[in-house]
């Protein structure tokens, strides 16, 4: 059986999907820093939601490293926002084809 050697390095965790204060426990365990660039009164957030983290989540880094997380979306990432309740309701009935005009439907096919 091989033994891989002991290293100092520590893996990131994944933090995005984590709350704030949820994201800070993470790191503290593993001995890691965070830092919010786009918070800067991170240390009192307490439900907010990372979106985005580097180093990247299973990165290997040396023990005390700082690893920057952001709460919300830069300029064209997303964010699409809230999409439920849909209204008006899709209709019912399930899948139905779509054809260009009425008439044969395999008129395509046969040509």
């Amino acid at each position: 059986m091989r033994i891989p050697p002991r290293t100092s390095e520590v893996r990131v965790p994944r933090f995005v999907g984590l709350m704030a204060v949820d994201a800070r426990a993470a790191a503290s365990a593993r001995g890691l820093f965070l830092n919010a660039p786009d918070r800067p009164e991170f240390a009192g957030l307490v439900v907010d939601y990372v979106v985005r983290q580097f180093p990247a989540p299973g990165a290997e880094v040396p023990p005390d490293s700082v690893v920057y997380v952001w709460f919300d979306f830069g300029d064209g990432e997303g964010g699409g926002g809230v999409r439920e309740p849909r209204l008006p309701a899709p209709p019912s009935g399930g899948l139905q084809r779509e054809l260009g005009e009425p008439g044969d439907a395999f008129e395509m096919i046969a040509r």
